[in-house]
């Protein structure tokens, strides 16, 4: 049935439906896809070292394969320094050790291609570690040297040029500039980092960087993947002369400085990169994909990064970054849809990830809680993890009812929080080092997973301690804790997955349901499903028809209110509707 003939039905609901968007029926099993990310450092340790591998995604894939995800989207898992975990790379076409082998990468190809998931490696075109052989070889050639030319490279300004060449910052804290000693003991010049100083930009005024960067994805198209998530994909290109930027270094906009308007991010030129990134993808079938991580403001900017001849997808930060802000989360909803709509492309949802605090710990806050990507520590006020649990329940159903694409962190399954008490000598994030403490990092989010409550380590694994430590309460959410216990966040998230592919939710249309819309809830049909979700203190009464699903983890018929933070998936029926 149509949105508009469904609206004719319905009544009184249906004069109460805004619609903003329509059925998909195009072709692509991104469109609707759910992809979970593995961190592989914190999934599973097979070998004892207290770092997670290879051999350890591999053996619990079929845990995976129980939640009935599409695809994996792996995390670095290169030849790395390891100074950024993994995304400083040091040979884009090989395993760390520290992982496992290409033998065990093929191992896994083969586990997940018989499980029916798909595999979605990373890809890291901005910048590489200060230890890759091209960079090495720039350092040893000098100035204006063709090596040294497949980096930003410039001199520096002042009299004896000992500033850097402009005021950028870098993404870490600190300048994005770091000042070499010549090969005859001299200050040199300066190199671009917007990272850490251990990795520098790429050069993409070069044709010789497109060139390798054509290889890395020949190289491992050809060993099976469907396709890339690019990292910080609208930072490749930089503005011809690199003028001085006095916004953020992250290019988010703030006053006085648009983020459109960044030298850094965005340009021009970076989509002709990416066509002809999707037209290597083209040579090796229909279904390989490309997501951009590209934090483009404002959000109908994001249109141009999926538009037919480019990326299959990008992720939706803005979504992520309105939280539980009912407002901001329906004007993001209906801006997201629109626009990409207008260029044929599906949007994208997530809730957590590899580089902020955990929804389960965010949502925890009576008030706006922390930055997402500074982390929590043990002198900082703390969350209430029972509110934040219960919130994040909440959260991940209304998400996970929205048409479109779908990201999901490892571990959000289970409902984890942040790892908190975490001494200052075990954290590894270079934001904590590069700010002197100020920022804590991201090593909160990124703590070992537990799999089996009563086994070393909570199951991540026998031998060594885990690079972080894992609080105590991962031993009561350990995934086998949780698998017998119907009303738990892991059965939940069963439930709603399963629900979702069968209801055909990602494929589906949506249209708000004003008579549910207040400052405190937000509520939209799918199709036929209605779905509900309260922040507000007071519970709402719901109308009549069948509850599907409900995130206080209860599907029974008999009440019918809505409570405080919980969402609700129900099928209206034109009966129901009009009683």
């Amino acid at each position: 049935m149509s949105v508009d003939s469904l609206m004719q039905a319905l009544s009184p609901l249906a004069r109460s439906l805004t619609p903003v968007h329509a059925p998909d029926n195009a072709h692509g099993w991104w469109r609707s896809a759910v992809i979970y990310q593995v961190y592989p450092r914190s999934f599973r340790d097979l070998n004892g070292d207290g770092i997670g591998d290879l051999a350890g995604i591999t053996a619990e894939l079929p845990q995976l394969a129980d939640l009935d995800i599409d695809a994996v989207w792996l995390s670095p898992f290169y030849r790395s320094p390891q100074r950024d975990a993994g995304y400083d790379v040091s040979d884009y076409c090989d395993v760390d050790p520290l992982f496992g082998s290409l033998g065990d990468f093929d191992g896994m190809i083969a586990e997940a291609n018989r499980l029916g998931i798909r595999v979605i490696v990373d890809l890291v075109p901005n910048h590489c570690s200060d230890q890759h052989l091209t960079f090495q070889a720039a350092l040893a050639a000098g100035p204006g040297s063709m090596e040294r030319d497949m980096f930003i490279f410039r001199d520096g300004t002042g009299p004896a040029g000992e500033e850097p060449p402009n005021n950028w910052q870098s993404h870490f804290g600190g300048p994005a500039w770091t000042r070499i000693t010549e090969a005859d003991g001299a200050p040199g010049q300066w190199y671009l980092h917007l990272f850490d100083s251990s990795q520098p930009d790429f050069n993409w005024d070069n044709q010789s960087v497109h060139d390798e960067f054509e290889r890395v994805l020949r190289f491992w198209l050809d060993r099976g993947v469907s396709g890339f998530r690019v990292d910080v994909a609208h930072a490749l290109v930089k503005a011809p002369g690199l003028p001085a930027w006095g916004g953020r270094a992250d290019g988010s906009t703030i006053d006085g400085f648009p983020g459109h308007e960044a030298p850094m991010f965005g340009q021009p030129a970076l989509h002709d990169i990416f066509r002809n990134w999707r037209r290597i993808l083209e040579e090796y079938g229909p279904d390989r994909i490309m997501c951009a991580e590209a934090n483009v403001d404002p959000l109908p900017r994001l249109a141009e990064w999926v538009r037919p001849d480019e990326m299959h997808q990008a992720f939706n930060f803005p979504y992520l970054h309105a939280g539980l802000d009912i407002p901001r989360l329906r004007h993001v909803i209906t801006e997201s849809l629109t626009s990409l709509d207008a260029v044929g492309a599906p949007s994208t949802w997530v809730l957590s990830n590899h580089d902020v605090v955990r929804h389960a710990t965010r949502f925890g806050y009576y008030w706006s809680g922390p930055r997402e990507g500074d982390g929590i520590g043990p002198a900082d006020p703390q969350p209430d993890h029972d509110l934040g649990r219960a919130r994040a329940a909440a959260a991940s159903l209304f998400m996970l009812g929205l048409p479109g694409g779908a990201y999901l962190y490892q571990g959000e399954e289970l409902g984890l929080p942040d790892g908190i008490d975490i001494a200052d000598h075990q954290r590894q994030d270079p934001t904590f080092a590069r700010t002197r403490g100020e920022r804590l990092g991201r090593d909160g989010c990124r703590v070992p997973l537990p799999w089996r409550a009563s086994e070393p380590h909570h199951g991540f694994g026998s031998g060594q301690d885990p690079w972080l430590p894992q609080p105590a309460s991962f031993a009561g959410l350990a995934r086998d804790a949780q698998a017998g216990d119907p009303s738990s966040h892991l059965n939940l998230y069963r439930r709603m997955l399963s629900l979702r592919r069968e209801l055909g939710l990602g494929r589906g249309s949506l249209s708000w349901a004003e008579q549910w819309c207040t400052g405190s809830a937000l509520a939209f049909l799918n199709g036929n499903i209605l779905v509900i979700m309260n922040v507000g203190q007071d519970s709402l009464e719901l109308p009549a028809g069948d509850v599907l699903l409900r995130s206080s983890g209860g599907d029974a018929q008999g009440w019918h209110g809505l409570g405080s933070g919980e969402t609700v998936w129900m099928r209206v029926s034109i009966e129901d509707a009009e009683s």
